[in-house]
């Protein structure tokens, strides 16, 4: 699957990156930066419902446990998980970005102190 990126939230994103010191640019960030360069780019206005884009809402299922999580996608200013706000910086955010209700994603996320593939469906 290839996500969709709205150009909008495209240059906000890098624009974030750009600001963003050489420590700072993590793993994430540059799986974002991928992600984002093999994305489908498409204008506001074309942008379907139902895809999780910068400041979304989203539910999400994890298939092992089948725990449920709702949040509002962010740009990492705005991120407080005690308020549901997910930084898109996170690697959850790079895993979600771009796809739509119902897919099926498979990215690595951090358990414990290792780092296994979590089924999710949006």
């Amino acid at each position: 699957m290839i996500p969709l990126i709205k150009t909008s939230d495209a240059d906000a994103i890098f624009s974030t990156i750009n600001e963003l010191t050489p420590e700072e640019k993590t793993k994430e960030v540059r799986q974002l930066v991928s992600e984002i360069q093999h994305a489908k780019k498409v204008t506001d206005a074309s942008m379907p419902r139902k895809v999780i884009q910068l400041n979304s809402y989203f539910e999400a299922k994890f298939e092992k446990n089948e725990q449920l999580i709702a949040m509002t996608l962010v740009l990492p200013k705005a991120a407080d998980l005690e308020a549901n706000r997910l930084s898109l910086f996170s690697p959850l955010g790079v895993a979600l970005i771009g796809y739509k209700e119902g897919d099926r994603v498979e990215w690595p996320l951090p358990v414990g102190h290792s780092r296994q593939a979590k089924h999710l469906i949006c």
